[in-house]
């Protein structure tokens, strides 16, 4: 048998998944509203199974509700729920990163390296294509600690958080500050100091509550 070069283009499944999350993550579908699976199937080009089947994966992740005869609805957030989350988030997250500082030398310089192409992307104004390598930028630290169950747990909240995450960036003056926060992140990193690094997470999280549109 001839060796065979293995399948790289993203499945029908995934890539509808992705699109529809993008919808949720920039609002153009509002939380409480409910998700037209036929004009989604329309604009993709695609049969309503690949949607509905799209619907399931968002609904393990938190982000749209099945109902009943009634389809799916973009979940809606609480100001409680999304406190609640985002302080647990904070905690992982500041755990992670002073695990982090002591990680090897090329994985800080790669987190680094992905911060100044962000701030690249923050003069441009590209929001969305930012918001993307920030997220990068926080599953990168969890990464680096090396611990698969912290990793899981913040990946479960990560993804039901992305679309408020996503509208604490919807002012300018809050983008500026939270893209401040982030550089205050990333010099604690590059001196590989754990108290600083914290305390820059959890403030950063502090304010992304405040920053939240809800």
């Amino acid at each position: 048998m001839n060796k065979k070069d293995p399948i790289s283009r993203t499945s029908l499944h995934a890539e509808v998944t992705e699109r529809v999350r993008q919808l949720i993550v920039e609002s153009k579908i509002q939380p409480g509203q409910r998700v037209p699976e036929l004009e989604l199937s329309q604009d993709f080009g695609v049969s309503r199974t690949p949607i509905r089947e799209a619907l399931k994966v968002l609904a393990s992740e938190g982000l749209v509700e099945l109902l009943p005869l009634r389809g799916a609805i973009v979940k809606k957030f609480s100001a409680k729920d999304a406190a609640d989350m985002l302080e647990v988030m904070s905690l992982i997250e500041a755990f992670a990163a002073q695990k982090a500082c002591k990680a090897d030398q090329a994985e800080i310089d790669h987190i680094l390296s992905l911060h100044e192409k962000m701030k690249l992307l923050y003069e441009k104004g590209k929001r969305p294509a930012y918001f993307d390598l920030n997220q990068k930028i926080h599953d990168g630290i969890v990464s680096m600690a090396n611990n698969e169950t912290l990793s899981l747990v913040h990946a479960t909240l990560s993804k039901r958080m992305r679309s408020l995450r996503y509208s604490g960036n919807n002012i300018p003056e809050n983008w500026s500050d939270a893209l401040a926060e982030h550089e205050e992140v990333a010099q604690a990193l590059g001196l590989r100091d754990s108290k600083r690094i914290a305390r820059a997470i959890q403030l950063h999280f502090a304010n992304t509550i405040k920053r939240v549109a809800l």
